[in-house]
């Protein structure tokens, strides 16, 4: 079984190279020729399937952390192939799937880090100093913080901390959301 599978992955050039992955991902799951460890392999093998014709992530990604995420859903797709008698479509529609959201999911960091680099740039442009811009950077990535927060990851003291805040307010740059100056609650975000 497992002779006729590698051969078949070695010379199959005809089927668009997403489903080879696919179809590889599953038959190794299903053939089990391993003790322990036939799912990351698998995972693995649909990887390098990809990467061989073209499909580099540049690791950016891997395809096990979108079923990290959602195991259950995993297990019923490869489960459904066997009680459909071996009709791989279910599966395959599953696979491509996680391989679009993982995508898209590379997409969003990738302009995340953009637009945070962006908005790093110009604020040393306009003249801040390197510790407030080190403070947006904490922010543009936590997405939102309280000064304690801050506080702890920066290792800032407090009154410094509250100094930059209020510049950074103050340029436009972060917003305040809370009810008053001493609310523990109040927190800062940046403005994209």
């Amino acid at each position: 079984m497992m002779t006729d599978f590698v051969a078949w992955l070695q010379w199959e050039t005809q089927i668009n190279p997403v489903i080879v992955a696919g179809i590889a991902q599953f038959q190794l799951v299903h053939i089990h020729p391993f003790v322990d460890g036939n799912g990351r392999t698998a995972r693995l093998l649909s990887t390098l399937c990809l990467y061989r014709t073209g499909y580099d992530f540049k690791r950016l990604f891997t395809i096990s952390e979108y079923y990290d995420r959602v195991r259950p859903a995993y297990y019923k797709a490869l489960q459904g192939v066997r009680e459909r008698g071996m009709d791989m479509t279910g599966w395959l529609e599953s696979f491509t799937e996680g391989l679009g959201a993982q995508m898209r999911d590379v997409q969003r960091t990738a302009e995340h880090v953009m637009r945070r680099d962006v908005i790093l740039a110009k604020a040393r442009k306009n003249g801040l100093k390197e510790r407030p811009v080190a403070l947006l950077g904490y922010l543009l990535t936590a997405g939102k913080a309280t000064v304690a927060e801050c506080e702890e990851e920066l290792k800032m003291n407090r009154r410094t901390l509250q100094r930059d805040l209020k510049l950074l307010v103050e340029k436009g740059l972060v917003r305040e959301v809370g009810t008053g100056p001493t609310d523990p609650t109040k927190y800062y975000q940046p403005l994209l």
